[in-house]
């Protein structure tokens, strides 16, 4: 597929991901401190059961494009110690399967009744930190040189 439809596709995806990310993490948690109890447990139902549905289909297309993308630049990749953008890449595609990783990990707690309020949080918490670290290095990549 064109480089550029790739990275059309992986931007867009990574714009609504992380988005939902930071809508979660830095609005919904602040939701929770003015709203009772039980409507709160109504209004993450809702948008668990929304995120659910439409996340699994947004992280296909990023992680898809992202690999397509990676492979475009496999030989910067091979040898990732030799330049700026090969060392940024590679920290930012490890991140992003540290993401991937923590997707899993709340589907299958979710999906084993397991999922507790502290595990929701820790999740987020750290997929916060995770992808602020991916948009920074994304920029990093084009604009950082050693």
């Amino acid at each position: 597929m064109n480089y550029y439809v790739l990275l059309t596709l992986h931007l867009f995806a990574a714009i609504m991901f992380v988005g939902t990310v930071f809508f979660e993490v830095l609005i919904l948690e602040n939701v929770r401190k003015r709203v009772p109890k039980e409507t709160m447990r109504t209004m993450e139902m809702a948008i668990g059961t929304v995120a659910r549905k439409i996340m699994p289909w947004v992280l296909l297309v990023l992680y898809s494009a992202g690999i397509g993308l990676a492979w475009h630049h496999r030989a910067v990749l091979a040898h990732p110690l030799d330049s700026s953008f090969g060392l940024l890449l590679t920290i930012k595609i490890a991140l992003a399967l540290s993401v991937f990783v923590h997707f899993a990990t709340a589907m299958t707690l979710h999906k084993t009744g397991k999922m507790r309020s502290i595990h929701f949080k820790r999740i987020h918490l750290s997929v916060f930190c995770h992808v602020v670290g991916i948009v920074f290095l994304a920029k990093a990549m084009l604009y950082l040189h050693w």
